[in-house]
């Protein structure tokens, strides 16, 4: 008769929302053998294609919110959560990049770094960093939170960030603000920290309109806005505006195109390379009222209005 085989207890299995992401091709974390694209991406893939359109819509300064997603090197801002911080955490600073990538960062003093342009593995990028926030308010002081994809049923920044509190976001030269002493930072992080600031681009928030960032580059400069008005609704207006020859910023600028961003619409214009943020602050609040006044007409656009329109529709994309 075969000898029976010792029978070995079942090693406990993580949940989905323990198992950290890889790339589709490592072996899954869960300890499975097979790789992760056939494991436990599976449900990560159908969750990516479960998007939320407007993510950070409910949080104060969702503008800038997106502006440092997708347009702005080096920020930070402050973060209020709704039911205070936890003992031994400061505070709580939403920052563009983190060294390394890190999807978060507990300083030795405790208190939170939370990056913002990492990749997330779901299509809510606002239930991805709650859940990235909540494991750094709990982790040891001087580690770095790594990413994963939250469970279904985590809250969302909406749920933790107090929607009164000002969203105001400071812009950065650089990426020092990533450790109190940059000059006796580890190897890793200053080796990071120089190639980060070799590629930041230079930024400057415009004081006198919301969420408008202007940009230099090598052969001219920009000035992305961020805008809350409906699609259509803004689009049309810019319309009317560039119809007339009263779309640009000054002399030698002009309205480019737009893309869209989370839900919102950014419309762009080029700048002549010797165009500094400052020279724009007035131009910008004058086309504010412009704009204002084009959005609350309703009378159909006319043909050359329509003809503007699909110029400017044609230069569109979407970055996410």
């Amino acid at each position: 008769m075969a000898k029976k085989r010792p029978q070995t207890k079942a090693k406990p299995q993580p949940t989905d929302g323990e198992i950290p992401v890889v790339g589709a091709r490592e072996p899954c974390p869960c300890g499975s053998g097979r790789r992760y694209k056939a494991c436990h991406g599976r449900a990560a893939a159908h969750a990516a294609t479960e998007l939320v359109q407007r993510p950070f819509e409910g949080l104060s300064g969702e503008c800038d919110w997106v502006a440092l997603r997708e347009l702005v090197p080096a920020a930070t801002a402050a973060l209020t959560l709704k039911d205070g911080l936890p003992e031994g955490v400061p505070s709580v600073t939403l920052a563009t990049v983190l060294p390394m990538a890190w999807p978060a960062l507990r300083r030795d003093d405790g208190s939170v770094l939370l990056g913002l342009q990492n990749d997330t593995a779901s299509g809510d990028i606002s239930r991805d960093l709650a859940d990235t926030l909540l494991r750094a308010l709990e982790a040891e002081p001087g580690t770095p939170v790594q990413g994963r994809r939250a469970p279904a049923d985590a809250p969302r920044l909406q749920d933790l960030l107090d929607a009164e509190a000002a969203f105001e976001p400071v812009v950065h030269s650089g990426f020092e603000f990533w450790v109190p002493d940059a000059e006796n930072a580890a190897p890793e992080v200053a080796a990071s920290l120089e190639r980060a600031n070799a590629a930041a681009i230079p930024t400057v928030k415009l004081a006198g309109v919301d969420a408008a960032y202007w940009c230099e580059t090598a052969e001219k400069n920009h000035l992305r806005w961020v805008m809350p008005h409906p699609e259509e609704q803004l689009l049309d207006a810019l319309a009317r505006l560039h119809a007339v020859g009263r779309s640009g910023l000054g002399e030698g600028t002009r309205l480019v195109g737009s893309f869209r961003a989370h839900g919102l619409t950014v419309p762009v214009w080029d700048l002549p390379s010797g165009v500094t943020a400052a020279d724009v602050e007035k131009p910008a609040a004058e086309f504010a009222e412009r704009l204002s006044a084009a959005l609350a007409v309703r009378e159909p656009l006319t043909p050359e209005e329509r003809r503007a329109r699909g110029g400017l529709t044609n230069r569109q994309v979407t970055l996410s």
